[in-house]
């Protein structure tokens, strides 16, 4: 199957001379179109910082990335983002807080000039299971998995073939979680989307996801699929501590990651 994301030796530097850090390191991989691919790591591993890069968010990378077929530089045509959309981590931060739902999703199809708003933000609303009651209402009249699916709406309206999703069930109690999974495992069904998600929680990757790369000190350590997962047949130490620090371990499991800091 062709791939929809392409990633070639991937770099971004943080800091400049003898206080650089490497924040991604060499990376390259390839999501397929349709797939849901996961991005796995602590915090620091350079997860995020690839997602950001992919979606032209950071500027600030050398090497190859490649969407739907066509490179891309570190400054991107306003068409990329029609195709190319970005979920974020916290729902109340990634909303304005002055804006109505219905301003907020009526911003991006004027930016494409798309027409025909009402509509859209009606049919979006109901994809994500809210509803055109839901127009007039500000995020702080919202809870928690609400707003997050007003971003997921967001991200939708301009019928993207590519969904980057960056820790989107993180700061959702866990009944939400499940409902925000299986959301988008059900968008991802009706609209043919591919899903990136990043994500420190291979529970949720396992949940969600067909394949996963798993990073560590900005590097790629390790590409499986979720049935190898299951298995528990990864082949690095690493990814191993990673599966028992998600599966409920003791908090010595967690902290042994000391030994590959």
């Amino acid at each position: 199957m062709t791939a929809m994301i392409d990633i070639r030796d991937l770099r971004v530097t943080f800091g400049r001379g003898a206080d650089a850090v490497a924040a991604v390191d060499g990376v390259t991989l390839s999501v397929r179109g349709g797939e849901s691919f996961g991005l796995v790591g602590e915090s620091g591993s350079g997860k995020s910082t690839v997602l950001r890069a992919v979606s032209g968010l950071n500027d600030e990378w050398t090497g190859r990335i490649e969407v739907a077929g066509a490179e891309q530089g570190t400054k991107r045509p306003k068409g990329f983002f029609k195709q190319c959309q970005m979920v974020f981590q916290d729902p109340y931060g990634s909303l304005h807080p002055r804006h109505t739902v219905d301003r907020i999703l009526a911003e991006p199809i004027a930016i494409h000039a798309m027409g025909d708003a009402d509509a859209r933000i009606d049919r979006v609303l109901r994809d994500v299971g809210l509803g055109p009651a839901f127009r007039f209402r500000y995020p702080h009249q919202l809870s928690g998995g609400q707003r997050q699916r007003v971003a997921i709406a967001r991200a939708l309206v301009l019928e993207p073939r590519v969904l980057l999703l960056d820790e989107p069930t993180s700061a959702l109690d866990v009944s939400v979680q499940a409902e925000i999974l299986n959301l988008l495992r059900r968008l991802r069904a009706e609209h043919g989307l591919t899903l990136v998600l990043v994500t420190h929680n291979l529970a949720v990757v396992a949940n969600l996801c067909d394949r996963l790369a798993v990073m560590n000190r900005g590097r790629l350590v390790e590409e499986m699929t979720v049935e190898e997962l299951r298995r528990e047949t990864a082949r690095e130490p690493y990814t191993r501590q990673l599966l028992r620090a998600s599966q409920g371990y003791d908090r010595a499991v967690a902290e042994s990651f000391r030994d590959y800091a």
